[in-house]
């Protein structure tokens, strides 16, 4: 048996911090848990990123839910991205149980059911406030990803958007898009080669049909406007308690791509929008990506790179990023030396490749004479795990095996009538499922192209010595076109991530069986 004195000397020192923190859950020793020895996370350090990893119905989500309950009660907001749609209870205060007393008991702390304040969103077809961006907040190269353009392709498409800002059309949905394009290919084929170069229109027609593609997946319903302001992702509520919103995204998970590309698009207009903060005291708002392999499957080694300097950069404005998978191996290497927090569930060992992976997954943890970690990883039950996390100093703690807190919230989904009181209590759903279709670049080129057909049409002659206006021009000299062009059409974030285009927009500031 390992020596219990000096373990708990060891766990109390280690997670001894001077700040605020949440009790995550007790320290456990030779499977047994020590009464009151607490193992913490310090608020000061939940911007250097996390990961929550574990086998299907190892408690992943219970613990997702427990940190997401406790940051909104010291005043953190947090985004919960919801793809097996199993958080929502988060909303509404739990039911107590002789089992929920019997493990407060050996943490050593008290359970007061309690509901969060709760935002739905959604990105498609499911109830909650419509998270929308524009084509140009996207950029062209995340906006080639989604259509699975090859660099030839994605070459065509930055000119697209170059031409776009150049002329003051503004690409707010996909009509304007395929509007542009197709002007490009046909009537604007020469003013573009004179300006940019060589134009293909057999490529603009390849990329077209793309864009019919994702527009035959439902993407059509989160380009345009209203953009969402993340800005309204850090809102407290009445009682000064951070706000949690949930991204339902039941109906996208055979659609992989379109939420990988808008994670992306938005962790860029976070790190966009808001200011530097430094070392705070506590996050201004923590990220929880649940499913994290679907960031990451087949995406380019550029948009990996892209990935991982994000992951650098946004905690320097006050915001944690948590990935939320099965295996530590579904986030690359790069991401995974990123992460300070990291909190393993049980791994299965039914093949030697499972074996193998548990023992990559042993090493990523510090090292300890008190347990044999890759075995540690195959018995842990459901609702334990194995914890370190970064102190105050930014040098990780002790590992221990932890007995995880129960969440003080419903641990079962909500009912269909009690999402929509929610959302028709949310000022934030008013304001975003506003239907908007405003003037952008298809109505400016489709009335100017029916202006200069009707003018052909009459074939008068222009008067000698004065050169006939090009449709751009003409667009341009336009009040209100150039108008739309200084409120929509904004200069996209350039530098480290808009030269990649990721640099999003600088618009104004704006089942319980877990015991």
């Amino acid at each position: 048996m390992a020596n219990k004195e000096s373990f708990i000397a060891e766990v109390q020192a280690g997670y001894n911090f001077s700040g605020a923190s949440i009790v995550l859950g007790g320290a456990m020793l030779d499977g047994a848990s020590i009464q009151g020895l607490q193992i913490k996370v310090p608020l000061r350090t939940m911007n250097r990123h996390g990961l929550i990893a574990g086998a299907t119905g190892t408690g992943k989500t219970k613990t997702l839910q427990v940190i997401a309950e406790q940051l909104a009660a010291n005043g953190v907001p947090s985004l919960l991205m919801d793809i097996k749609g199993d958080l929502s209870g988060v909303a509404m205060p739990g039911t107590d149980h002789p089992k929920i007393t019997e493990r407060c008991g050996k943490i050593g702390v008290t359970w007061h059911p309690t509901g969060a304040s709760v935002e739905f969103l959604t990105l498609s077809g499911e109830k909650g406030a419509r998270l929308r961006a524009t084509v140009s907040e996207f950029g062209p190269v995340l906006f080639s990803r989604i259509l699975g353009l090859n660099d030839t392709q994605g070459g065509v498409v930055a000119v697209v958007f170059k031409y776009a800002d150049d002329n003051s059309l503004p690409l707010l949905d996909l009509k304007d898009f395929k509007k542009v394009l197709q002007y490009l290919g046909n009537e604007g084929k020469e003013e573009i080669e004179a300006e940019y170069g060589q134009f293909s229109s057999a490529t603009a027609g390849t990329i077209l049909r793309k864009v019919v593609e994702l527009e035959q997946q439902g993407a059509e319903v989160f380009f345009g406007e209203l953009s969402f302001d993340v800005h309204d992702l850090i809102r407290m509520d009445e009682n000064g308690r951070g706000m949690i919103s949930i991204v339902r995204l039941t109906d996208i998970q055979d659609r992989p791509k379109l939420f990988s590309t808008f994670m992306l698009q938005m962790l860029a207009e976070i790190y966009a929008s808001f200011p530097e903060e430094g070392d705070v005291e506590q996050p201004k708002l923590c990220i929880f990506i649940d499913e994290a392999h679907l960031v990451f499957q087949e995406a380019s080694s550029v948009l990996l790179q892209q990935i991982e300097t994000i992951v650098k950069l946004i905690r320097s404005k006050g915001v944690g990023v948590y990935f939320i998978t099965q295996n530590p191996a579904d986030v690359p290497e790069s991401v995974l030396a990123q992460l300070g927090l990291k909190i393993q569930h049980s791994l299965r060992a039914f093949t030697a490749k499972d074996r193998k992976a548990i023992k990559l997954a042993a090493e990523n943890y510090p090292i300890t004479k008190y347990y044999q970690t890759e075995d540690l990883l195959t018995s842990l039950g459901t609702g334990e795990a194995i914890v370190s996390v970064l102190n105050e100093k930014g040098i990780p703690t002790p590992l221990a095996h932890t007995l995880v807190r129960a969440p003080e919230s419903r641990m079962d989904i909500l009912t269909p009538v009690e999402i929509d009181g929610i959302i028709g209590r949310s000022a934030i759903a008013r304001k975003y499922n506003q239907v908007v279709d405003r003037e952008s670049a298809y109505e400016i080129l489709h009335e100017k192209l029916a202006e200069a057909g009707a003018v052909a049409g009459k074939q008068k002659p222009a008067p000698k010595g004065k050169e006939e206006k090009s449709v751009i021009e003409t667009i341009t000299k336009d009040p209100l076109a150039r108008q739309i062009g200084r409120t929509v059409a904004r200069e996209l974030t350039r530098g480290l991530l808009g030269v990649l285009g990721l640099g999003g927009s600088t618009r104004s500031k704006r089942k319980t069986g877990w015991f």
